[in-house]
């Protein structure tokens, strides 16, 4: 079994597009600064407000649709609380690939695809679009949409994120489920914004 997605299969997806791309990705850069080497992976509300995110270092070994499953849905449910009781996904999980190399699709961007889709269904998400970050700027995978910043070594002129007020207060509405307790358990250095705001945590070894 293929635990990857091309393009082709991508756009058969039928993913909701971000509604204002560049704003988008300079937001999400802005909480997480990511180097290369590092996932964020976000959530949007019905009214396409971010409502949690987080970024990690996937292992190096990790190179399988199934581990980037495992690894998105493990930090999909320290952000936000799963909506599988709802009868249609309201909220949309995101995500970034910060890389080395181009912003065209490679077959390790397609592992992703793959684990983003399957990640997003199990929580209850919508599944939506995947964004790369290189030297050259980011590009949105499968809708051609572009910019040249922020980009792949902008994350070495900013500080610390820092996202005063950021919570997932909007993303609760109507939410009758058990709320996620504290962030816990994690595979690498990583900051994650939740009801309380930037957390960094860093892996015990």
């Amino acid at each position: 079994m293929s635990r990857t997605l091309d393009l082709e299969a991508w756009s058969a997806l039928g993913a909701p597009l971000l509604r204002d791309p560049r704003a988008f990705v300079a937001d999400l850069h802005q909480r997480h600064l990511p180097p290369p080497g590092t996932v964020v992976v976000g959530v949007l509300d019905a009214l396409h407000r971010l409502v949690g995110s987080a970024s990690f270092t996937p292992r190096p070994s990790s190179g399988d649709g199934w581990q980037h499953r495992n690894a998105l849905l493990a930090h999909l449910r320290r952000i936000v609380p799963h909506d599988l009781r709802r009868t249609a996904p309201s909220r949309t999980a995101v995500l970034m690939l910060c890389r080395e190399g181009d912003g065209g699709w490679t077959p390790q961007d397609g592992a992703w695809m793959w684990g983003l889709r399957d990640a997003a269904g199990l929580h209850g998400l919508r599944c939506g679009s995947v964004i790369t970050l290189t030297r050259q700027g980011w590009q949105v995978l499968g809708d051609g949409r572009r910019g040249r910043t922020p980009h792949a070594g902008s994350w070495a002129y900013g500080g610390p994120p820092a996202v005063p007020g950021l919570t997932v207060h909007d993303g609760l509405a109507g939410y009758d489920g058990p709320v996620p307790d504290g962030l816990t358990g994690h595979d690498g250095p990583e900051w994650a914004h939740g009801p309380a705001g930037p957390v960094r945590r860093t892996a015990a070894r």
